[in-house]
C-alpha cells in the first residue's frame, strides 16, 4: 500500500477537491497518511488569493525538496489548485521537485498524468476548464464521510470583482445536474453524514439543469436534499448578493433544515469603493438585503468578508465601512488588507495604499469585528441551544459540536452522541468556543 499526503490550503472547495482527489488515487493503492515523511506521494492543494497564500507554498516545497532529495527522488510531488491553475509552468521551473501542476477543473486526470509520468511520456502540466467533464469523470465516493460533509454544486464565477483572481483560476460559473448532486448527497448520508454544505464560488448563482432540461435554482435544490431523512442540516457558501433571490430568501423562513447563519461577503461599505471593485451592487441595497433575510428568519446570523485599503479607499470610504458593520452587526467575520494579485484590474490601479495605513484600518476594524463577535457568543449564555455533534474533544470524557449558528460547542458526553442532535445549556464562553452541558 502507498502512501499519500495531501496539504490543503485556503477554502472549503478547496477541502472537498482534496477528499475526492484522495478518492480518485484510492484505487492506485494510495492510502493517506498524516505526515509527508511517510508519504510516497504529496500534494499541495493550493490557493491564489493572496500573495501571502502563494509563498507559502513555495516555502511549503522546499522543504518537500529536502524530504525528496533525501530519498534520492523516490517521492511523487504534485501541487493542485488556484495556484497551479495561474503559475503552470512557472512552478516546475521554480521548484524543480515538483512533478505534476494540475490546475482545479483537471484534477480528476491525475491518474491518467501518474501513469504518463512513470512511462515517461506526457505533459506534466495540466490547466484546462473542463468543469463538466471533471465532474463526469470522479468516481463514487470511498473515503468516510464525517458527520459534517462539503458537496460541490457550483464552481466558478462571472463576477470579475476587480480584486480577485478565481475567474482566472476557476473559470466561468458551471453548476452540476441536480440529480448528480442529489445522489451524491444520498451517499454522503448512507456514509455518515448529518449535515450537508453545499460550496460553490458563488453557490446561490446555482443553475443547474436536470434530465428533462428544467433549470433548478439554489431554493429547489436545497428542498431536494432537505428531503433525504438522515440529512439533519443543510449550510451553503459561498454568497454573492446580486445572487440572492426571492425564492432563496424565502427558503430560510420554510425550510427547517437550512440553518440560520449566512456567509454573505460585502468587502466595503463603501459605495465608491465597491464601485471600484466591480461589485454592482451599493452598501444601501445590501443592507436592504439584509433586512429582507432577518424578516423571513429573524433568528439568523450573518458573517462576511471585508477588504481594507483598496486602491483609492479614502477614510470615508473606510468610515463607511465601520458604519455598514455596526448597522449589520454580524456574528463574524473574515477581514483582510488588499493583496494585490497579478493580472487583475485592481494591482495596476492608481492611488495604491500604504501598508501601514492598511493595517492601521485592519486594526480598527478587526476590534469592531470582534467585539460583535463576543457579543454574539455572550447572548447564547444561559440559552439552550440544539447542537450537532461532530467529534471528540479533548478529553476522553468531551465531544465537540455546533449550534445553528456555527458556534463550536464543548460538552462532557458519550462518543456515541457523535452524529446526533442534543439540547444544550450553555454556560460559558472561552476563547474560540462555548461550554455547555446536556439539557
Amino acid at each position: 500500500m502507498k502512501k499519500l499526503f495531501i496539504k490543503t490550503y485556503g477554502c472549503q472547495m478547496n477541502a472537498y477537491d482534496s477528499a475526492r482527489m484522495a478518492d480518485l488515487l484510492a484505487p492506485l493503492g494510495y492510502a493517506g497518511t498524516e505526515t509527508p515523511e511517510d508519504a510516497d506521494m504529496v500534494i499541495l492543494n493550493t490557493c491564489h488569493i493572496r500573495e501571502r497564500a502563494v509563498e507559502k507554498v513555495y516555502s511549503e516545497l522546499g522543504r518537500i525538496r529536502k524530504l525528496k532529495d533525501g530519498r534520492d527522488g523516490r517521492l511523487l510531488v504534485a501541487v493542485a489548485g488556484c495556484t497551479a491553475q495561474a503559475e503552470g509552468e512557472e512552478i516546475i521551473a521554480r521548484a524543480p521537485a515538483v512533478d505534476l501542476v494540475v490546475g482545479p477543473q483537471s484534477y480528476h486526470r491525475l491518474p491518467e498524468m501518474i501513469a504518463r509520468l512513470a512511462r515517461g511520456a506526457g505533459e506534466r502540466v495540466e490547466a484546462d476548464f473542463p468543469a463538466l467533464e471533471k465532474f463526469d469523470a470522479l468516481p463514487q465516493a470511498v473515503s468516510d464521510a464525517g458527520v459534517s460533509a462539503f458537496l460541490t454544486v457550483q464552481e466558478g464565477c462571472d463576477k470579475f470583482c476587480t480584486f480577485c483572481v478565481v475567474p482566472y483560476t476557476r473559470g466561468p460559473e458551471h453548476s452540476r445536474a441536480p440529480e448528480q448532486i442529489i445522489a451524491e448527497a444520498r451517499s454522503l448520508s448512507a456514509r455518515g453524514a448529518r449535515e450537508i454544505v453545499l460550496l460553490g464560488q458563488n453557490v446561490n448563482a446555482y443553475r443547474g439543469t436536470d434530465a428533462n432540461g428544467k433549470s433548478w435554482s439554489l431554493a429547489q435544490l436545497i428542498a431536494a436534499i432537505a428531503g433525504i431523512e438522515d440529512v439533519l442540516r443543510i449550510r451553503y457558501t459561498t454568497s454573492h448578493p446580486r445572487d440572492m433571490g426571492d425564492d432563496l430568501i424565502k427558503a430560510h423562513g420554510d425550510i427547517e433544515k437550512l440553518m440560520p447563519f449566512l456567509h454573505l461577503p460585502v468587502q466595503s461599505g463603501s459605495d465608491s469603493v465597491l464601485a471600484a471593485m466591480n461589485r454592482q451592487h451599493t452598501a444601501d441595497q445590501y443592507r436592504e438585503l439584509i433586512a429582507r433575510i432577518r424578516e423571513s428568519r429573524p433568528d439568523i446570523a450573518f458573517s462576511s468578508d471585508f477588504i481594507v485599503g483598496y486602491p483609492g479607499e479614502s477614510d470615508a470610504d473606510f468610515e463607511a465601512t465601520l458604519q455598514l458593520v455596526r448597522d449589520v452587526d454580524y456574528a463574524q467575520c473574515f477581514s483582510f488588507k488588499y493583496s494585490a494579485r497579478p493580472g487583475t484590474p485592481a494591482a495596476a490601479a492608481k492611488k495604491q495604499i500604504a501598508e501601514s495605513v492598511k493595517s492601521a484600518r485592519l486594526d480598527v476594524l478587526q476590534k469592531l469585528l470582534l467585539s460583535q463577535q463576543d457579543a454574539a457568543n455572550e447572548a447564547a449564555i444561559g440559552k439552550t441551544l440544539d447542537v450537532l455533534f461532530e467529534k471528540p474533544g479533548r478529553g476522553a470524557t468531551q465531544i465537540v459540536g455546533r449550534t445553528p449558528h456555527l458556534n463550536p460547542v464543548h460538552v462532557v458526553a458519550p462518543q456515541s452522541m457523535i452524529g446526533t442532535i442534543h439540547p444544550v445549556r450553555i454556560e460559558a464562553l472561552t476563547a474560540n468556543s462555548l461550554k455547555g452541558s446536556l439539557a
